[in-house]
């Protein structure tokens, strides 16, 4: 899938959204080969920085690098054509169509036989889309569309992917089916950023580790290191509730 590579590096990272400062000089670097995880409760900034990693959103300031290329600034396009990946949430895949046609479209960049082979070995990821392939993607289960979605990334044949709410709205048992996928990326040599609101399996998947509370990185360091501080956790979730008055999505344990 992929060979090994320097990081990907978001350094310095400021956003503004609708007028307001999101992140606040935000750094995350995206190791290859392993899992990263970003941790926050809503409203944190996490979705903002996958969005602005992948082009959609500009910076005010800061720099995502890779092999020494300043990303900013490039067209979303661009940036899949360099290698990164995005599956954002909320399992944004075209509905309508087969699940078939959803990987075509994520490779149209590709010459057919190039195409699709990187289509193929997306689907090796996942033998169930297999019998499904012609099926309307909008007739298929809430996992099975999330597998979609990852199996459209993985077609572009990523160096780093990053995964926006893996499990929202899924079944803990839907949930424990795509860890296996998650720990085969890595394997495979890819860079996974991954954002999930159960702490605990992202921090069962993950080397390294963020917590992002108030558009500014808490922690940085080993996944080990935040597990055995979960009331870093736990006060950035409980903060949030109290400042929102919402329940906290973390589940940390």
């Amino acid at each position: 899938m992929s060979s090994q590579s320097g990081p990907l590096r978001i350094e310095g990272l400021v956003v503004a959204r609708g007028g307001l400062l999101v992140l606040h000089g935000v750094s995350v670097e995206v190791a290859a080969g392993a899992v990263t995880t970003l941790l926050g409760p809503n409203g944190a900034g996490k979705s903002t920085l996958v969005l602005t990693a992948a082009g959609v959103l500009a910076p005010s300031a800061g720099e995502i690098t890779l092999d020494g290329l300043n990303l900013v600034g490039a067209r979303p396009e661009s940036i899949r054509a360099r290698g990164v990946a995005v599956v954002p949430e909320g399992r944004r895949i075209l509905r309508s169509l087969s699940v078939r046609d959803n990987l075509r479209a994520a490779t149209t960049r590709l010459p057919r036989s190039q195409a699709n082979e990187a289509i193929d070995v997306a689907l090796d990821y996942f033998p169930e889309l297999q019998k499904r392939l012609n099926a309307a993607s909008g007739s298929l289960s809430g996992g099975e569309q999330q597998m979609v979605a990852l199996a459209q990334a993985l077609a572009t044949s990523p160096r780093f992917i990053l995964i926006d709410e893996l499990s929202l709205g899924l079944a803990p048992v839907v949930v424990r089916r795509l860890v296996p996928i998650i720990e085969k990326m890595a394997a495979e040599g890819l860079g996974v950023l991954l954002i999930e609101q159960f702490a605990t399996i992202a921090l069962e998947l993950a080397r390294h580790a963020y917590l992002l509370e108030g558009g500014q990185i808490h922690f940085a360091g080993s996944a080990d290191e935040l597990r055995e501080q979960p009331e870093l956790l736990h006060s950035a979730y409980l903060s949030h509730h109290r400042d929102t008055a919402s329940p906290p999505r973390a589940q940390v344990h």
